[in-house]
């Protein structure tokens, strides 16, 4: 569930009936097109967002806008509002992007930024966007953005700054690279004769020249100061008295003058200012809710305000909302701040933003809710909306605002509202920050200690057990996982749908490491049947893929590929990144069905959703040994190598040591195509690699080390299936006891073999296993043993050494005698035996053995044959 975007925000603000034309500015930012940057940059009230609005409307190029406030400090949210407002101009922009932002897991801020950029790049016309009021998130992580932004920025797209103060982007470098236009307070002043057309022609005045240039230079050209002396002009008797009795600095200028200002206004008026002044963004509706007046009086003022040139700004061409002038906002705020509580009467400022919050509530604005709950100091109220009906706000793009609010406040508070500490820990839990989960915990099962166990504290005790839960879930620790989910469970009232849907995943995923699969299918079913009940999609997105796992693991390619299609299809196009093991799952079953290209674009596509985790989550090196495994056996051995490099890096890099073994494996037969089996041995024999020690012991012909290997990892008989390690086992075997000589056991093993693995269409078990395997399968063909089912077989085969062959990557292919020749090098025969068999003399032998080991680049005959198989050399004709 997204949270919704408030609109007038990308609002451009529309040009006032009576502006002061700046004709000398707007040539200065008309030069803007063959800059990266325009940068408007004074303190406030030097009039930088009407300007931008004046050069905007004369503009003949697209224009997104965007309002910068508070909110946008959250990376996320700042992201959502910065497509959103390229969406204003160019319709489909980062749509997908959007969607990503806007899922329960989204991605990391580099991916999103360099896909942006890359559809960018491919608009044809140019555009601009402006960013006003940059220094009000004074973000890192905003200036870190534009920042790569600014240095990857394609010719298409122009940026425009507004801000107060200097932004910490790389200035300097574009400066001197001429990809920046500046404006600044000295650029911005009113000139005498632009403060004369202000001050007669707009605010109505009839000032002489000498009051002009007085009033001018008395304000340094400084608008605001020059609007707010205006309005308090209007109905003075004698302008050049007042004008003589202020001087000095801007802020005794704007004390003197938001006194004047105010006293000018009608009670009701000067009420409403002050009262309003809470609001960012203010329409009738909502100011009637803050000020509990009857339904439309709000707008009537605000319409009143906009006649009487009373900064205030329409955020769009309806004039339904508003906001004030930044620096008129503040002075009103530190006015309400000051005043006496008589002047509110009964109620206070924090009574103000209660009503502004409850508003937003109750319009589905609940980050600006939040905002005003948290301004309010109502822990509960701000509590509440973090926490939401049916999705924490944390994970509807308000992370950010909500662990800021967390950690401002204080400990005492905290432990007064032990949930606080559940919500802490939930938070960075969903960060990735597991190392710190557990201290929340205890900081609130200490909070709790002795309360009487209610409903309230029951579901709290029920929480901290489900995130205890998923700490094990993320940390592969069965029991734990298994006891805190049971204990949660016994905890979270049935009808907490939501909690309990988690729970209950959890508990599946203990089953699952637990190798219950009974039990664990009957969780996630459980899980699905709670998750459509409670709305919470996550959990029954990764319970239906979990069952689809569970299928492939049991072998059934046909319904765990119907299970991930079924997936994909409810999903449609959100691109989530729990479903990369999804798409992992279809790579593999489109691989045992010899579907390569489909099984590549699987791959990729996992790869792509895993990596949009953060690192802390291991999905993306399951993913990236497995595409690893695709790269080898199509022969762009370099590319496997290269990746399986990387994958380790990162393995040990962030200590996914359960993960070492699987990537071992996919090193042990990256190593044997290679002809390494020294090496092969040594990581084998290393991390015990039972199945891995037997294919090197088959690589090196010792068929007897192979079979004594295999034995000791035999499926039970009886077994209810065979997963796929198992078949790999029995397919190993196999070719074991035909090597030996056994062809008779190893046909009979061969049969039933292919009884389990036909119905599901594995092709790939075997062709991966080269020249023994075709051996084999044309031994048990020619016993008429599923003929139809091994013919596909070694059609396959053959089809697989055509398209190596057409990619073999020898500088000299080996020829046609030397293919011969390495072919019974591969059965085990003698120099002597294949002199024999050829006719040929031993020594002319020899040299077709030096010639094949040169092209091959090997060293002896174990390495050939390693480096042949891998190449398809050997396949059959």
């Amino acid at each position: 569930m997204s949270v919704p975007i408030l609109v007038t925000k990308l609002y451009i603000p529309p040009l006032q009936p009576k502006t002061v034309l700046r004709p000398h500015l707007i040539k200065q930012l008309n030069d803007c097109k063959q800059c990266r940057l325009t940068l408007v940059s004074a303190s406030a009230g030097f009039g930088k967002t009407t300007l931008i609005s004046e050069w905007v409307a004369g503009c003949k190029q697209p224009v997104a806008w965007l309002s910068l406030d508070e909110e946008h400090k959250d990376t996320s949210r700042f992201l959502t509002y910065f497509i959103s407002a390229l969406q204003t101009i160019i319709t489909d922009i980062g749509d997908g992007l959007l969607a990503m932002l806007q899922s329960l897991q989204p991605p990391s801020t580099d991916y999103i930024l360099t896909n942006l950029l890359n559809e960018i790049a491919a608009i044809p016309d140019s555009f601009i966007l402006v960013l006003d009021d940059y220094h009000v998130p004074d973000s890192e992580a905003v200036n870190n953005i534009l920042t790569f932004f600014l240095e990857n920025m394609p010719p298409p797209m122009h940026l425009v700054i507004a801000t107060r103060e200097d932004p910490h982007l790389p200035l300097v470098r574009l400066r001197g690279r001429g990809q920046l236009i500046e404006l600044r307070a000295a650029d911005l002043r009113f000139t005498l004769s632009e403060a004369a057309g202000f001050l007669n022609t707009m605010m109505g005045l009839d000032l002489s020249t000498d009051d002009i240039a007085a009033l001018e230079t008395r304000t340094e050209g400084w608008i605001t100061g020059l609007q707010l002396a205006a309005i308090s002009m209007q109905g003075q008797k004698n302008a050049t008295s007042f004008i003589e009795s202020f001087t000095g600095s801007h802020h005794f200028v704007l004390d003197y003058l938001i006194e004047e200002v105010l006293k000018q206004q009608p009670e009701n008026i000067h009420s409403f200012l002050l009262r309003t002044s809470i609001l960012d963004r203010m329409c009738g509706s909502l100011c009637d809710s803050v000020l509990l007046e009857p339904s439309g009086t709000g707008q009537k003022t605000l319409r009143y305000l906009e006649q009487s040139n009373m900064f205030i700004i329409p955020l769009d061409n309806e004039r339904s909302w508003y906001r004030y002038h930044h620096l008129f906002s503040e002075l009103l705020k530190q006015r309400l701040q000051q005043i006496t509580s008589s002047f509110l009467e009964d109620e206070s400022v924090t009574e103000l933003h209660i009503r502004a919050s409850e508003w937003y509530e109750n319009n589905d604005l609940n980050i600006e809710a939040f905002h005003h709950a948290t301004f309010a100091n109502d822990i509960d109220r701000s509590l509440r909306l973090v926490e939401g009906n049916e999705m924490p706000l944390y994970f509807r793009g308000a992370v950010g605002s909500v662990l800021s609010w967390l950690k401002s406040l204080p400990k005492s508070v905290m432990d007064k509202k032990p949930l606080l500490w559940i919500t802490y820990a939930s938070v960075s839990l969903g960060l990735g920050q597991t190392s710190s989960v557990e201290h929340y915990l205890k900081a609130a099962e200490y909070a709790l200690e002795g309360a009487e166990q209610d409903e309230k504290i029951r579901y709290m005790i029920g929480r901290i057990a489900t995130m205890r839960a998923m700490l094990g879930v993320t940390q592969y620790n069965a029991e734990t996982t298994k006891t805190q989910s049971l204990r949660a469970l016994a905890y979270l009232s049935p009808e907490n749908l939501s909690s309990r849907t988690t729970s209950t995943w959890t508990l599946g995923q203990a089953y699952i490491l637990l190798k219950d699969h009974v039990a664990a299918k009957k969780a996630f079913n459980e899980t699905i049947l709670l998750g459509k009940a409670s709305g919470n999609v996550l959990f029954t997105v990764l319970a239906k893929a979990n069952l689809g796992s569970l299928l492939e693991l049991e072998n059934q390619l046909h319904r765990a590929a119907e299970t991930y299609r079924q997936i994909l299809q409810v999903v449609g196009d959100q691109p989530l990144p729990v479903l990369c093991d999804v798409h992992l799952g279809l790579a593999r079953i489109f691989y045992q069905w010899n579907d390569m290209d489909s099984a590549l674009q699987y791959a990729n596509s996992s790869i792509e959703l895993a990596r949009l985790f953060e690192n802390t989550i291991d999905r993306f090196i399951v993913c990236e040994i497995f595409l690893s495994h695709l790269k080898l056996v199509t022969g762009n051995i370099d590319e496997a190598v290269s990746l399986l490099t990387g994958t380790a890096h990162s393995v040990h890099q962030y200590d996914f040591v359960h993960r070492i073994p699987e990537l071992a494996a996919q090193q042990v037969l990256t190593m044997i195509r290679q002809g390494n089996l020294d090496a092969a041995a040594k990581l084998a024999e290393k991390h015990d690699l039972p199945m891995s020690k037997a294919q090197v012991f088959l690589a090196r012909g010792d068929t007897s080390s192979a079979l004594e290997t295999l034995e000791l990892l035999q499926p039970e008989n009886g077994a209810a299936y065979w997963d796929w390690e198992q078949f790999k086992v029995m397919v190993l075997k196999a070719i074991a006891l035909f090597d030996q000589g056994e062809k008779s056991k190893a046909v009979r093993l061969m049969d039933k073999v292919l009884n389990f693995t036909e119905p599901e269409g594995f092709i790939r078990i075997f062709v991966d296993e080269g020249l023994p395997m075709y051996r084999l399968l044309s031994e048990t063909a020619a016993r008429g043993i599923m003929p139809e089912y091994t013919s596909r077989l070694i059609t396959a085969f053959k089809a697989e050494k055509k398209q190596n062959e057409e990619i073999q990557p020898l500088i000299e292919p080996l020829s046609q005698r030397e293919i011969e020749v390495l072919k019974l090098i591969a059965l085990g025969l003698s120099n002597h035996e294949i002199g024999e068999k050829l006719f040929l003399a031993l020594d002319t032998v020899k040299g077709h053995n030096r010639r094949i080991f040169s092209k091959l680049d090997v060293k002896n005959r174990t390495m050939a044959i390693s480096k042949a198989g891998s190449l398809n050399i050997l396949s059959p004709e």
